[in-house]
């Protein structure tokens, strides 16, 4: 029996159950945010952030942390959270992590930048989410 990898739809399915299940008041904040499944982070990306691995990234969050935004604001892009298909199979493989609670993890990590948390508020975030 051969099994194929999820492709970006699916982990893009799993990604928007993952926000589905942020509870109040956290998920009020999310209708804006716009999800981006991509196969690897741009060589930009990563230069910016300093990781030489393209598997290095599994997801990242762009935008203003919610406290940081202004009513004056215009013509700004929206938040993004993208998410990188290959290292997050490749996590996938190398743990043998649930890959729903492998994207569960990231998008709630990338939740957390949005509004500035903690790692340990993330974690709770996390749990509260499970």
């Amino acid at each position: 029996m051969t099994r194929q990898a999820p492709d970006a739809a699916m982990i893009e399915a799993m990604a928007r159950e993952a926000l589905a299940r942020i509870p109040e008041p956290f998920a009020s904040y999310l209708g804006d945010v716009v999800l981006i499944v991509d196969e690897f982070a741009d060589d930009e990306t990563l230069d910016a952030l300093g990781i030489e691995d393209p598997f290095g990234l599994t997801g990242l969050y762009h935008g203003r942390p919610v406290g940081e935004k202004s009513t004056f604001e215009s013509g700004a892009l929206p938040d993004r959270i993208h998410l990188y298909r290959q290292p997050l199979l490749a996590e996938w493989c190398e743990t043998g992590v649930d890959l729903g609670d492998l994207i569960t993890h990231v998008v709630i990590h990338e939740v957390g930048h949005h509004f500035g948390l903690s790692d340990d508020d993330m974690h709770a975030l996390e749990d509260a989410a499970g």
